[in-house]
């Protein structure tokens, strides 16, 4: 063999070795879920519920001739119809849901989702072993998602309870759970980001994973690579009904601390300032001569809610809590609910492009959320136009604010084409400040309209039904 061609071979055999022991490495690199399993297994359970329902069929003597039907059809309408009946004898049906949850004591107290079990007659947990317990339901928390039930046993085995405070995102997260009825799936994933809100749930700062999660893995643990639980799986991010790769779990912080809540008062106190906020976009920014959006912008205050006692004002941008900066206006209602009612908030606030410092002392979250809807009254007698914006105001009578609890402001009568009619103003809606100013009179109104700066942002405060929100535009000229 000649040397070329000896070199020529022992180039290729050096590249494959290399490339094996690349393989070697990257396969060392993985993470081994199979001891964490095997540990965190049995104290994973699958959770079933059974609800009664009305039947939503018609009464027995109106019920079809099945006899005519060819056999096929007869089957299957025998085989659903309803054949439970209450002691009246109407006829009921039963619902049925599957879900996943944990045992976080040896006595038997099991964690899960407040939509596993919501509405429930009866509640079944099915453990490792495959033994069935009723389950009792201790309490429930549906601004955050959680139940707390409890099961009869002694040395249940138990998971292990991390931090979720310490997660980071990149790191590696297992969840177990039962999708689709089948228990004891395991999945993984990374933590994708930390800190999200999404709609209607605003005192939970979820973690977001790419964790493969599906119907039934709700209410299930979400585990770091110690094996310890560092949340509950909840939501999904979804158009087609499965996993779309976003899925959203509870930190375990706040759902111990929810529970510790329901075992010892049977239900959860949270603070509250008693304020509406909104998100500061670009816009909103630069009208309110801030460097970048950032903060909570008040958009109302509750009449003789903590924040209008401390002198909170509507326009003010909240930018930090206790010295906890706020990046994002849904900040705010995971800091403020984290205290109790009597703790002391200071807060670090932009008011007309100065900042300040209010002392605020936290109250209780209402039990139910309030109706601040409120509809406009009878017009007012002076109306005045404004040709600029688009629209014609009137004063606000005193039953009007009152109604529509507002101090000042102009109700809209009629929206003309232009800037108005652009930004989705409506008849009925209230401005109650323009431009940063409070509006007072119709005539101030159209005064401050006219002197509107071009090309840059201008923000107007709108009431509509009740709800109050800033919204920004630009005049062109």
């Amino acid at each position: 063999m000649s040397i070329p061609r000896m070199k020529h071979y022992l180039s290729l055999f050096a590249a494959v070795l290399m490339l094996g022991q690349l393989s070697t490495a990257h396969a060392e690199a993985l993470p081994d879920f199979t001891t964490l399993v095997e540990q965190a297994s049995p104290a994973v359970v699958n959770i079933s519920t059974t609800q009664k329902l009305p039947d939503r069929g018609v009464a027995s003597s109106q019920m079809p001739d099945l006899e005519g039907l060819p056999p096929m059809f007869r089957e299957f309408f025998e085989r659903n119809m309803p054949r439970n009946r209450s002691p009246r004898g109407d006829r009921q049906r039963e619902a049925q849901s599957l879900g996943s949850g944990f045992i976080i004591s040896p006595d038997g107290y099991v964690l899960t989702n407040n939509h596993v079990i919501q509405d429930a007659d009866e509640i079944v947990v099915r453990l490792s072993d495959r033994s069935e317990l009723k389950a009792k339901l201790v309490g429930t928390d549906p601004r955050t998602d959680v139940a707390l039930l409890k099961i009869d046993g002694k040395d249940l085995p138990t998971v292990k309870l991390g931090d979720s405070d310490k997660l980071k995102v990149g790191e590696w997260v297992l969840a177990i759970g039962s999708p689709f009825g089948f228990d004891h799936s395991v999945t993984k994933g990374i933590v994708s980001a930390k800190g999200r809100t999404l709609p209607n749930d605003s005192y939970v700062p979820f973690i977001q994973t790419d964790v493969a999660i599906n119907p039934g893995n709700s209410g299930g643990p979400l585990f770091n690579m110690n094996g310890e639980v560092v949340g509950i799986n909840s939501q999904i991010f979804t158009r087609s009904g499965g996993f779309m790769g976003l899925s959203f779990a509870i930190p375990i912080d706040v759902a111990l601390d929810v529970a510790d809540q329901i075992k010892k008062t049977g239900k959860v106190n949270r603070g509250w300032l008693g304020v509406v906020i909104q998100e500061v976009n670009r816009d909103l920014a630069e009208s309110f001569g801030l460097d970048k959006p950032a903060g909570a912008l008040v958009a109302q205050v509750m009449p003789d809610g903590p924040a209008a006692k401390a002198g909170l004002q509507v326009g003010d941008v909240i930018l930090s809590l206790n010295g906890q900066p706020i990046s994002m206006s849904a900040d705010l209602p995971h800091l403020v609910g984290g205290l109790k009612a009597g703790a002391k908030a200071s807060l670090d606030v932009v008011r007309e492009g100065k900042h300040r410092t209010i002392e605020a002392t936290v109250g209780a979250l209402p039990d139910e959320d309030g109706d601040e809807g409120a509809s406009a009254g009878p017009d007012g007698e002076i109306q005045r136009d404004s040709n600029r914006l688009g629209v014609s105001v009137s004063e606000l009578t005193a039953d009007q604010k009152k109604q529509l609890d507002v101090q000042n402001g102009v109700l809209i009568k009629d929206v003309q084409d232009g800037p108005a009619a652009l930004i989705g103003l409506q008849p009925g809606d209230v401005i109650t400040h323009l431009n940063n100013q409070a509006v007072t009179s119709a005539k101030q109104f159209t005064d401050v309209a006219k002197a509107l700066p071009k090309n840059r942002s201008v923000s107007m405060r709108v009431v509509r039904q009740g709800r109050a929100s800033f919204i920004t535009f630009k005049l062109a000229q």
